[in-house]
């Protein structure tokens, strides 16, 4: 009996730990795709590289990409199959309290059965209720003997279920234990993947660092690049605060002015931060913000007023909300870009091969703007989002 009421005990005790472990294992799942589709688009992107023999640099940066992403996949499978292990051991004290309630049962029902096999005569029956005490004792015998069958029945019944829950938990058991080895195989092999990809990720630093100076000179070309889009931006931007009566100027300069600012659809854009979509589907291979150059470290990248996503050949940029397309333009190094107005936000979409929309133009969520080009056999998108003439950093405003 001790040891059924400790088995018991367990259970309810690991339940909630069970559950929780069930949930944890299909949030990795969900992790874990998400990493392997990753990993699939970023091995697309270096073998498309490969085909141009694009610059290391590149190179360098989506190697990088897979190998932190490799990581997260080894972690997650770590904590995958340590969920798992866990849910063995709560079905095993499942396992061990049905067991000893199939025990005890078993017991009680042994005695059922001697018990009928002793008073399998009628006669004893009769000599059992006359030998009563009293009226009360005779009337308590006489029901005992009476439901005895039933009884056996229903021990009998009892005993077949636990006995077909048992084999269910046994088997659900088992197919843990198979799950949880067959990730250990895949972290294993995963785990090999990641030294290569490592040695990879080593062999093109080497290359970067033997080829410092021509690297320099792209890097001073892509400066000079940034910097023009930028002001290109600025200007474009600021003409547009101007003409919706954003600017400075005298009331004279007030009346001329031929749009407003749609401030409804400013509110609705700011009430999506953290929501708004991808314009397209990649890995971001440069951040918002001023960042080192990722080997030379004591050299400053250009400022990044936006997001770098690289892409597989022939990707959609899609517009993140609602809004007008405002100038379509030509930029050296980011080839077509279309800037898009909502409210007093603006969306600039860069690196375009093919437009698809033209100044004047409404869209709408998930539109697509045009088809992101391959340049020097990189397919690159850029993407900025600008409150007023402030740059903002788009994964701030993009969902997570």
């Amino acid at each position: 009996m001790m040891k059924r009421a400790l088995a018991i005990l367990a259970v309810l005790f690991l339940l909630p730990l069970m559950q929780a472990a069930g949930q944890d294992v299909s949030s990795q799942k969900n992790k874990k795709a998400r990493l392997e589709k990753e990993i699939a688009m970023i091995e697309q992107q270096l073998r498309e590289n490969a085909q141009h023999s694009v610059g290391a640099l590149n190179t360098l940066t989506l190697v990088r990409k897979k190998v932190g992403a490799r990581e997260s996949m080894i972690a997650e499978s770590d904590r995958e199959i340590k969920a798992i292990d866990d849910s063995i051991a709560v079905q095993q004290a499942a396992i061990d309290a049905l067991q000893a309630r199939l025990d005890t049962m078993g017991l009680y029902y042994d005695h059922l059965i001697k018990s009928a096999y002793k008073n399998r005569d009628s006669r004893i029956w009769y000599m059992y209720i006359l030998a009563s005490d009293n009226l009360g004792q005779a009337a308590r015998r006489y029901s005992y003997l009476r439901t005895l069958s039933g009884k056996m029945n229903e021990q009998a019944r009892r005993i077949n279920e636990s006995k077909a829950e048992l084999e269910v938990r046994l088997e659900e058991q088992k197919q843990m234990r198979e799950r949880a080895e067959q990730l250990r195989q895949q972290r294993k092999a995963e785990l090999t993947s990641l030294r290569k990809e490592e040695q990879q990720s080593q062999n093109l630093v080497s290359q970067l660092n033997r080829e410092k100076k021509k690297y320099q000179n792209e890097l001073n070309s892509k400066k000079k690049q940034v910097d023009a889009l930028n002001r290109e931006i600025q200007r474009l931007i600021a003409n547009e605060i101007k003409a919706s009566g954003g600017g400075k100027g005298n009331a004279s300069s007030s009346k001329k002015t031929t749009r407003k600012v749609d401030t409804k659809l400013a509110a609705e854009f700011a009430a999506n931060q953290g929501r708004l979509p991808w314009p397209c589907e990649g890995v971001v291979v440069e951040h918002f913000g001023q960042h080192n150059h990722p080997v030379y470290t004591n050299l400053v990248m250009p400022f990044n007023n936006g997001v770098d996503i690289s892409v597989s050949k022939g990707t959609k940029a899609h517009a993140v909300f609602n809004g007008e397309v405002r100038k379509v333009i030509v930029m050296p190094g980011y080839n077509k870009c279309v800037l898009v107005q909502h409210g007093e936000y603006f969306t600039f979409y860069c690196k375009l091969g093919v437009v698809g929309v033209k100044a004047g133009d409404k869209v709408k969520t998930g539109d697509v703007i045009g088809v992101v080009d391959t340049m020097d056999g990189q397919t690159v998108f850029h993407f900025q989002l600008w409150k007023g003439n402030k740059p903002q950093n788009p994964e701030n405003w993009l969902k997570p």
